[in-house]
């Protein structure tokens, strides 16, 4: 019988280890230079946490169970309720704002297509207990300038920006009333992905008349409307200016559509999108004032987005921006004499020690096979332990440059770092 991993889930085989490797660091790097500090929380939560902020509906797209002590748990599709519960437990043993990151696996049972799988890495990055615009800038200039890091420019990814408030306000002068706004939302949100006829049959379920619908869409295509959100509106300007002066305003744009479809979000929302419109969403986040005491009761504003590596390793990867994975030794020691393997092993453990990445054959081999592997593995230098070590001397081959030298075993770790 031959196994095979589970649909929606990846192996990963040594080379797509380096690559998940290299954008965790990008991810890490970034997160360090804006003094965000790192986070986690447990894979394996109560059901009820996620229930709580998106309601029944959202246990069919979960991986859920109940386990060995009658508790119905669920594995995390976010990360979002572990840290609101996280902060809520021990709010005052930190300085606000707190500026968090993580880089969780999660998992939902949903169908597998372009993109989107059923478990898959995402950089979080989260500010709590800062209510002023100033922190949703902080936020969107993370989120740029990590993709930046990986080489990405504005001719590669746009971050599309909208704000709930306003659209509330507006939603409120056509009539709408608050109750509905969640499920306005959750139209708005599929514009782009779904037929005409489909939206206006969700408008009906609504009743909300053709006049109505016609207002809506056409804010969500241009913005343009009689404001009836004045504060929020100078709150949205005031963060456009703000990413303008921060040299980054060429990544952003408003764009109304953008609402985010889950329905604790409370203001500033944003996707960031490959140009070329080929992908999902790169990234998405936004401002969630209530879900902090939802969770823990403890009432703290806040906003964070999420960053999945599936889109993103697609999109860097159709630029040509992954890094070439190779495997790289500084030494490989090359046994020419059985007799000195003892002596050999020695060395190996020395370099080591001395931070040096080496390898060498495990058991007997030939000469030939031996530098074989060496170049295999990417070795720079052939370190060869033969009949010149009773001189205290080994042989040192440079296998890029096919030179070599005679060179003290004293001074071998010193060779090797030149």
């Amino acid at each position: 019988m031959s196994l095979q991993s589970l649909p929606g889930f990846r192996d990963f085989y040594p080379d797509d280890c380096a690559l998940r490797n290299y954008i965790f660091l990008n991810w890490r790097e970034a997160a360090r230079r804006y003094g965000f500090r790192e986070y986690d929380g447990p894979p394996l939560e109560p059901l009820e946490l996620y229930t709580r902020k998106s309601g029944d509906e959202i246990v069919s797209q979960l991986f859920d169970f109940t386990d060995k002590g009658e508790r119905h748990v669920a594995m995390r599709p976010e990360l979002t309720p572990t840290l609101a519960r996280m902060v809520g437990a021990r709010e005052r043993d930190f300085k606000k704002p707190i500026k968090w990151f993580a880089i969780p696996q999660l998992f939902r049972y949903e169908k597998q297509q372009r993109g989107r799988l059923r478990e898959h890495f995402q950089f979080n990055a989260d500010i709590i207990g800062e209510k002023g615009v100033e922190a949703d800038v902080e936020l969107v200039c993370l989120l740029v300038d990590t993709l930046r890091g990986f080489g990405l420019t504005h001719e590669d990814f746009v971050v599309r920006v909208s704000d709930r408030r306003v659209w509330a306000g507006y939603l409120e002068s056509l009539g709408i009333a608050p109750d509905k706004h969640a499920a306005v939302f959750g139209i708005v949100d599929k514009i782009e992905r779904e037929d005409g006829a489909v939206t206006q049959k969700k408008f009906d379920a609504l009743g909300v008349s053709s006049a109505t619908v016609a207002a809506i869409l056409k804010f969500a295509d241009t913005g343009e409307f009689a404001s009836a959100a004045p504060a929020a509106m100078e709150t949205l300007k005031r963060f456009l200016d703000a990413m303008a002066h921060a040299g980054l305003g060429q990544f952003i744009r408003f764009d109304p559509k953008i609402v985010r479809g889950l329905a604790y979000y409370t203001g500033i929302v944003f996707e960031a999108f490959d140009v070329k419109g080929e992908l999902r969403a790169i990234a998405g986040g936004g401002r969630y004032d209530n879900l902090v005491k939802l969770v823990s009761g403890v009432d703290l504003p806040a906003l964070g987005f999420g960053m999945g590596d599936v889109v993103l390793g697609e999109l860097l990867k159709q630029r040509g921006l992954l890094p070439k994975v190779e495997r790289r030794l500084d030494a490989y020691i090359v046994v020419a004499k059985e007799e000195l393997r003892s002596q050999a092993l020695k060395l190996v453990h020395d370099l080591r020690e001395a931070g040096l990445a080496c390898d060498y054959a495990l058991t007997p081999a030939k000469m030939g096979k031996q530098f074989e592997m060496a170049s295999a593995f990417g070795a720079r230098f052939a370190v060869v332990i033969g009949d010149e070590w009773a001189q205290g001397q080994a042989t040192v081959k440079s296998l890029a440059a096919r030179t070599e030298e005679k060179v003290d075993v004293a001074r071998l770790v010193e060779k090797l770092t030149e």
